[in-house]
């Protein structure tokens, strides 16, 4: 049979880009890419984010980790952030009139570091100055004045009360300096209180008429007393009232040129406002800066009269740009701080306002990573209400706290703040399917692309970004050899030789690793042969799995054949995935048959090892049987198929031609070549379909095969499709090269078996028969044998 047909030559097994093609000679002749290479569609969408002003025009940027996706947001937001001018600063000032309410100012950049720093200066003015005024001769003069004139009328008063007392025989006595004094009778020598005069009246020493007359006249004296306390009160009100309104009198001056000033110097309504209620506080309470305190208190004293300075711009060029990388919810939306203070309590002033990332990055732009910011406690439903409101409401938020509440509530603040998440497309889709609210807030979606188309050109703008890579990491120099190898790199990693990977986090590490090994071999230049070692040493450090399994298979543990023939089996190739590492192995299949109804029975999907995707391409093989072989007569049969030795799961239809292979060497009687592996999917008209991994799994097998000593015949079956994904080793190339090694790429599932069986397949002639001897003439004639069997069995009378 002639196979040449179907072998693939070992020029078309790889592609390895020239490095003339390149243009230099080394990296350092050439400049670094300062622009975005191959994601013209992610930043399309990320600049008109950019630059729509709208609500909900927020953005959700996605792609593969290391595509470079934090690096775009980071170039484009740079050229965005000099378009916008620099925001306002935010402060919050005590609210005079509901303290439990600070009010927001915003003043423009610079401006409110300047008002923060002018009240404490007229604060510490006025706690110098006040004293001063208080000490002073003149106003000493007209106090005392006030302070002798009131005593003078109340010593009057009182005066003339007890000389009139003193002529109709009473007194008055005051029992301790703190008790009101009371009208006593004298009697004789002896100071007789009202209530005991009953007493002389039963002695004898005054009459009943006398005691009356004294009764009722100090009854008067004593309406007469209390009037003359009202009016003893009421001028010392009248006095204090007069010394108050000189104290304000007096500090008056003090305060209005101040107030004055910073009003025409900030020509702000709410500080003028905040202004007028702080000079009425002032003055209402001056005896806070009447005397000099000695002692640091445990609370400042001036606490309502400071400035809390939220947001300070004054060092700001641009607009800002912030990158949460912990978006907890204070972080985020700010937080009321809280302080445990002498008596054992918690405290907490509008001076605790502390702000968050939305506050900080108002006028400009936030970045957040999207799994963040979901798992953290409360945030993602207050960001969405925030961004579609675009206030944000500093809250007291702790969820540790179950015994502390804040009444403050700080007045809401507008912010116009551009917010980019950047997160996997998985988490996209959930959201947007299952969260009616995302795609209002992010209408954007900006998609990074894992792989780039590659051509010449690209290889020139791939080399100044690998230029950038080494500058940034201050790597050695590569020569263009290093450089193309690189690149080699890109194309096996992109999966396709007309594409190259934008996974720059992986190429990074492999320049990196590649100057280690230039550099310990004492290199002042990284060359191909350096650039191959990193690839090696990555894979031995990650291969040790692989390493296993193939001691497994060396020593008969695992079960394969690679030479004779049999029938009902066959090579599968699988792949393993550490994570880190992808390897290939063969895996040995089996198919079994028989006469019955049950149809193709997966083992590995009754024992609850088949994923879904293996089980619908075990499915698909029974209709590939009906449409070739039944169309006149029922499909009567009982198969099993297995993979031997498979002991954790299988997932995929890579495998579903190998199966189908060995059903029909089952069927056929015809044996398979041990030699050869398999691999591809196949649909229900025979057709090979492409599959992942094809690089790994022809190693996979390759490597098995040379272990045992190549004989010449070994090869691997691919569909035809995967031959543009081929980027093999150098050494599987040249035993193909030799004629040591083979790789076959088949369309259908007739070719495959021809290879396998060395017997044609066979096609129907005009009757809709297969030539005998054939494949699926056997096939046919194995499964009519089947139906008439199982017809017989049954009896005639009951229906096939």
């Amino acid at each position: 049979m002639d196979l040449d047909r179907y072998r693939i030559a070992p020029e078309r097994l790889r592609i390895n880009v020239d490095p003339k093609i390149l243009g230099f000679g080394t990296t350092e002749e050439i400049p670094f890419c300062e622009e975005i290479v191959g994601q013209d569609r992610a930043v399309a969408a990320l600049r008109m984010g950019l630059e729509i002003e709208s609500i909900g025009y927020n953005i959700y940027v996605t792609g593969p980790v290391g595509t470079g996706r934090t690096t775009t947001v980071k170039c484009l937001l740079a050229e965005a952030e000099k378009g916008k001018k620099v925001p306002d600063d935010k402060l919050y000032v005590n609210n005079f009139k509901d303290p439990d309410s600070p009010r927001l100012i915003r003043l423009p950049a610079g401006k409110g570091k300047e008002f923060k720093k002018d009240m404490e200066d007229f604060i510490e003015h006025l706690q110098k100055n006040i004293p001063l005024v208080f000490e002073g001769e003149s106003y000493q003069k007209r106090r005392n004045r006030l302070v002798e004139s009131f005593k003078e009328w109340s010593s009057k008063k009182t005066m003339d009360f007890e000389k009139k007392l003193e002529k109709e025989g009473f007194a008055i006595v005051q029992p301790t300096p703190f008790v009101r004094p009371e009208i006593v009778y004298k009697l004789g020598e002896s100071l007789v209180k009202i209530t005991d005069l009953i007493y002389a009246v039963e002695e004898g020493k005054i009459s009943q008429e006398e005691y009356e007359r004294i009764r009722g006249r100090y009854q008067e004296l004593v309406e007469e007393l209390n009037n003359i306390f009202k009016e003893l009160r009421d001028k010392e009100k009248e006095t204090r009232e007069k010394l108050a309104n000189m104290d304000r009198e007096e500090v008056k001056p003090l305060l209005l040129d101040h107030i004055q000033e910073m009003k025409e110097k900030y020509k702000n309504e709410k500080i003028s406002l905040y202004l007028d209620e702080v000079y009425e506080s002032i003055l209402n309470n001056l005896s806070l800066f009447r005397e000099k305190k000695e002692e640091v208190p445990s609370v400042d004293p001036f606490l309502e009269y400071r400035v809390n300075l939220l947001v300070d711009n004054s060092e700001e060029k641009n607009a800002p740009v912030i990158f949460e990388t912990s978006p907890t919810y204070k972080n985020l939306f700010g937080v009321i701080e809280r302080v445990w203070d002498a008596r054992g309590q918690w405290r907490t002033d509008f001076t605790k306002i502390k702000a968050g990332s939305l506050v900080k990055a108002d006028g400009g732009f936030l970045v957040l990573n999207a799994l963040d910011t979901l798992i953290e406690p409360g945030v993602w439903n207050t960001l969405k209400r925030t961004l579609r409101n675009r206030k944000v409401e500093i809250q007291n938020y702790d969820l540790y706290s179950l015994f502390y509440y804040s009444a403050l509530k700080p007045e809401p603040i507008d912010i116009d703040v551009k917010v980019i998440m950047i997160g996997d497309p998985i988490l996209y889709s959930l959201l947007a399917t299952y969260d009616e609210d995302f795609k209002k807030v992010f209408k954007i979606r900006a998609d990074f692309d894992w792989q780039m188309p590659f051509d010449e050109k690209m290889a020139k703008e791939y080399a100044k970004v690998i230029k950038a890579i080494i500058v940034k990491e201050g790597l050695l120099p590569f020569d263009n050899t290093g450089v193309s190898e690189i690149m080699n790199f890109g194309i096996r990693l992109a999966g396709r030789k007309n594409k190259i990977s934008a996974r720059f986090n992986v190429i990074a590490d492999l320049l990196k690793e590649a100057s280690y090994w230039a550099k310990k071999g004492g290199k002042d230049k990284v060359s191909a042969e350096d650039v191959k070692k990193a690839i090696e040493q990555r894979q031995f450090r990650s291969r040790l799995i692989e390493e296993k399994i193939q001691e497994m298979i060396d020593e008969g543990t695992l079960l394969i054949d690679t030479e004779g023939k049999v029938i009902g089996q066959v090579n599968g190739l699988s792949i393993y995935d550490t994570g880190e590492y992808a390897f290939g192995r063969p895996t040995r299949i089996t198919a079994r048959t028989a006469v019955g109804s049950q149809g193709i029975i997966d083992i590995e999907r009754e024992a609850e090892l088949s994923g879904k995707i293996h089980s619908k391409g075990v499915l698909i093989l029974s209709g590939y049987l009906r449409y070739k072989y039944a169309q006149d007569h029922p499909l009567i049969i009982s198969a099993s198929i297995c993979f031997e030795q498979s002991y954790s799961g299988v997932e995929g239809d890579s495998a579903s031609s190998a199966e189908l292979c060995c059903l029909l060497s089952a069927l056929s009687g015809l044996p398979l070549r041990q030699d050869l592996a398999i691999t591809g999917s196949v649909n229900q008209k025979g057709e090979i379909q492409p599959i992942g991994g094809v690089n790994e799994k022809i190693e996979g097998f390759f490597e098995v095969c040379k272990k045992r000593g190549l004989k010449g015949t070994e090869g691997v079956i691919i569909p035809e499709r995967n031959i543009e994904d081929l980027m093999l080793k150098d050494e599987v190339i040249s035993a193909c090269r030799e004629g040591k090694f083979h790789i076959y790429a088949v369309k259908t599932i007739d070719e495959a078996i021809e290879i396998l069986t060395g017997v044609p397949a066979g096609e129907k002639d005009e009757k809709g028969n297969y030539p005998e001897g054939t494949v699926n003439y056997l096939v046919a004639k194995k499964l009519r044998e089947y139906a008439l069997k199982y017809k017989e069995f049954i009896g005639e009378e009951k229906p096939v």
